[in-house]
């Protein structure tokens, strides 16, 4: 899956996640560490449950939860329209 932030979405690492700025709304996004690693995985042509499985690496997370958080935080980034395909 191939995937990058929308037209005016940046991304600024923080130390304990990120943060997204949509320009075009002046809206933040906070990430907390496991979403900013999801969502490298995305940027970086991950799928969202390889994405997930190398975000919950060392984390007390079943495989399947975290597929499913995966999943539920990419559909939330493309409804804000932060993400595009």
């Amino acid at each position: 899956m191939s995937l990058s932030l929308a037209d005016g979405v940046s991304i600024a690492e923080t130390d304990d996640g990120a943060v997204l700025l949509d320009e075009r709304s002046g809206r933040y996004w906070r990430l907390n560490g496991s979403g900013a690693r999801v969502l490298q995985g995305l940027l970086t042509g991950q799928g969202a449950r390889d994405a997930a499985l190398s975000a919950a690496t060392g984390a007390a997370v079943a495989p399947d939860r975290a597929t499913r958080d995966a999943a539920r935080f990419l559909d939330e980034l493309r409804t804000a329209g932060l993400v595009t395909p």
